[in-house]
């Protein structure tokens, strides 16, 4: 298949590229810059200029391709209802593009905050509801255009997708431990994050692109939940720095930004996409890479 895709140099979709390549695809891949544009060129991908809140470029993408994968976000914790309101129009420009083609529609969401006081699974419904949501409810705004002739797919990625290179909430929390010199936990530290290797989750994008049905929901998590208290046990054994609670009230000090989601409880299983979709998690788990230095940097 033709592929078009945002996000396609982001830290997860440049492990979707060369998983996609492998299986046969091309790909298109939205550059918002000239660097970008030159990172998707040497890894195989034709560049084409635009952004996820430019929608003639969204469109123009769309016009040739057998199908889209979009993973491309705007991390803007500054203005997040911003990001949220770009997310949904976006949504809609690819949809409507999309409508009464049969054609498929990934899009990238999230589990955290998915169920309260258990087990989240693909059948929980997303509490993330209209334009006012986080990432502007744009999972349930993309599975309603099942009922316009799109396959489309909401992939769930777990809060933690880490790796060597990895950027995020680990590495942010890795950069906190260093510059408070204590790894940090908040409460009792047994509330849970889900977690999954890179190329575990391209794995996941590429199976639900080739084989998920209209309105599906895909989970890319390979551990249900890891106790945050030994997330940070697991940094500051690799960190050389000791390990501490930090009290509920004291974590937005403490942490910044991150404490909203590292203070959750969102075990996560992916037991129906794996059977489903006949995946299965290789790649090592989350504290493995802490322990191997991911995150020494």
């Amino acid at each position: 298949m033709r592929i078009f895709m945002t996000g396609a140099s982001g830290w997860i979709g440049s492990a979707v590229v060369p998983e996609l390549h492998a299986a046969g695809h091309r790909i298109v891949g939205l550059a918002r810059s000239a660097e970008s544009a030159a990172a998707l060129t040497a890894a195989g991908v034709e560049p084409l200029p635009g952004g996820i809140d430019d929608p003639d470029s969204l469109r123009a993408g769309v016009s040739d391709a057998d199908g889209v994968v979009h993973l491309a976000f705007k991390h803007d914790f500054a203005d997040y209802a911003g990001a949220g309101r770009t997310e949904r129009a976006a949504v809609e420009t690819l949809g409507a593009a999309l409508a009464g083609s049969g054609r498929p529609l990934l899009i990238a969401s999230g589990v955290a905050g998915l169920a309260a006081g258990k087990v989240a699974t693909e059948e929980d419904a997303t509490r993330h509801i209209g334009p006012e949501a986080p990432r502007g409810g744009s999972e349930q705004l993309a599975l309603s255009y099942a009922d316009r002739g799109v396959r489309a797919v909401a992939v769930r990625f777990a809060p933690s997708v880490h790796g060597h290179g990895d950027h995020g909430f680990v590495a942010t929390l890795a950069g906190i431990a260093r510059e408070r010199g204590v790894a940090g936990y908040i409460g009792d530290g047994t509330n849970r994050w889900p977690a999954v290797h890179r190329d575990d989750a391209a794995r996941v994008v590429r199976l639900a692109l080739e084989g998920a049905g209209p309105g599906s929901v895909v989970h890319a998590v390979g551990e249900e939940g890891i106790a945050t208290r030994d997330i940070a046990a697991a940094l500051g054994r690799r960190l050389d720095l000791p390990t501490a609670s930090t009290a509920p009230d004291d974590a937005a000090e403490h942490f910044g930004w991150i404490a909203m989601f590292f203070g959750l409880d969102a075990p996560t299983s992916s037991r129906l996409t794996r059977e489903r979709l006949g995946w299965a998690p290789a790649g090592p788990g989350l504290l493995d890479d802490i322990a191997a230095g991911a995150y020494d940097r």
